[in-house]
């Protein structure tokens, strides 16, 4: 089945660059000698290691316990013997603990077993089991998304893949459609629900063609207009509800999954497989050769950038889509449960300029898909005023799609001053709590 999607009226129109990797088939790159696991990669608590230096680890095996209800168990990616468990930095400069394991390239694994009864409750106690979270960047534990406290009647499927260059969400789309389309079901029998969306955006006329095909998938072409893929935005596309501000699209009925969590799902009950690979995408004007390649968790990103290859004119690497990521200083930061890309940018593919002051132009008020006063944010938080920024500005509210940052004239880092200001107000609120 397919409807009309409600238009996104505001974001940006960008270029989608997807040609170089769109038609190529997921490879799996050869494992590392050595992974490094992050404990804090995913919201919430960081997972507590069951493993130390010394012992002997399988594929598949367990070797950190989630934390707490906000937490997501964390699995070995090669078979080996741990190294070490210790403190590094992670792609945006904070401490977090790590797990090494050194390949014995053995690859002997330990998966779970296959889920005999597939029942609302086993699904979702899988789910929790094998450690899935969001992979479409947010890395949410998908049980705790998939138990929401206020009742649901839909499940809203994130196909759009909005961000430029990225094409590990289409690949899955077209190579795995029948266990992706299992693994939609499992998800919508878990929540109980029997209406299910799926809004792709019409760059994938191929994949929007098959499941319009499905009777019991709803079928949702996008407009090409970023950031079409933000929950709230698709759940708009969709359904046509609206998520008020300050509340979670369980408010308004609605789960959304991106079509790499529900692959995940169909591998965890039908294999037993947990999460420790995912596929993600290699590219940018510097790539030799630009790939989607299936990755092992933990692999470093001068490993991934040697094996594509990576030539002189490559200005900055990316971990993610270039609108969303992180540019990264160091190549030895390594892949985690959510990292969905990787890009080296010419300088032809960037922006060095130097910001200059607010021109108080509002492009950056028209674009933003939220309603918010992006100046406002940016002047507030530049003055040290973080509950201004919060009042006026409703930084709160921004979901850091960089439309404004995009279309600034200045060229003014008002992503990077929605985060700080964010942190500031969590310094502020954990500190009047005491």
């Amino acid at each position: 089945m397919q409807i009309k999607a409600n238009p996104l009226r505001h974001g940006v129109a960008l270029s989608d660059k997807k040609a170089a990797t769109k038609d190529l088939p997921v490879q799996a790159i050869p494992a590392p000698d050595t992974v490094a696991i992050c404990m804090s990669q995913h919201i919430g608590k960081p997972a507590q290691p069951v493993v130390q230096a010394g012992d002997a680890v399988l594929k598949g095996q367990l070797i950190a316990r989630a934390d707490g209800p906000v937490s997501a168990n964390i699995y070995s990616s090669v078979s080996g013997t741990v190294k070490s468990v210790e403190t590094r930095k992670d792609d945006r400069g904070a401490s977090a603990q790590y797990v090494v394991v050194q390949n014995d390239k053995q690859d002997n694994a330990a998966f779970l077993p296959p889920l005999a009864e597939k029942t609302k409750e086993n699904i979702l106690e899988r789910i929790r089991e094998a450690g899935i979270v969001g992979l479409g960047g947010a890395a949410f534990p998908t049980y705790v998304k998939m138990t929401p406290r206020t009742p649901v009647d839909a499940l809203v499927i994130n196909g759009a893949e909005c961000e430029p260059y990225l094409t590990c969400d289409y690949r899955l789309m077209v190579e795995k459609y029948a266990e992706l389309l299992q693994g939609i079901r499992y998800l919508a029998l878990a929540l109980g629900v029997d209406k299910i969306y799926i809004g792709i955006e019409e760059n994938k006329p191929d994949c929007i063609e098959r499941f319009a095909g499905e009777e019991d998938i709803v079928t949702v072409p996008l407009h090409e207009r970023y950031p079409m893929g933000s929950e709230k935005h698709l759940i708009y596309s969709c359904t046509g509800r609206k998520v008020p501000c300050g509340k979670l699209p369980a408010d308004a009925g609605c789960v959304v999954q991106n079509v790499a969590t529900a692959y995940a799902v169909y591998e965890a009950v039908e294999l037993g497989k947990p999460l420790f690979e995912r596929v993600l995408t290699v590219s940018g004007g510097a790539v030799q050769r630009p790939q989607n390649l299936l990755v092992p968790n933990g692999t470093a990103f001068s490993y991934i950038l040697d094996y594509c290859g990576v030539d002189d004119s490559c200005a900055m690497i990316v971990d993610g889509g270039p609108m969303m990521g992180v540019a990264v200083a160091d190549r030895k930061v390594v892949t985690k449960k959510a990292t969905s890309g990787l890009l080296a940018l010419t300088k032809a593919e960037t922006d060095g300029s130097t910001p200059t002051p607010c021109v108080s132009c509002g492009r950056c008020a028209r674009a933003c898909p939220m309603h918010l006063m992006p100046m406002d944010i940016d002047f507030y938080t530049q003055n040290e005023d973080y509950e201004g920024a919060r009042d006026w500005g409703g930084v709160l509210n921004c979901i850091e799609c960089g439309s404004c940052a995009y279309v600034c004239p200045a060229k003014r880092p008002i992503v990077q001053s929605v985060r700080l200001a964010k942190a500031k107000l969590r310094e502020l609120a954990a500190t009047n709590g005491k």
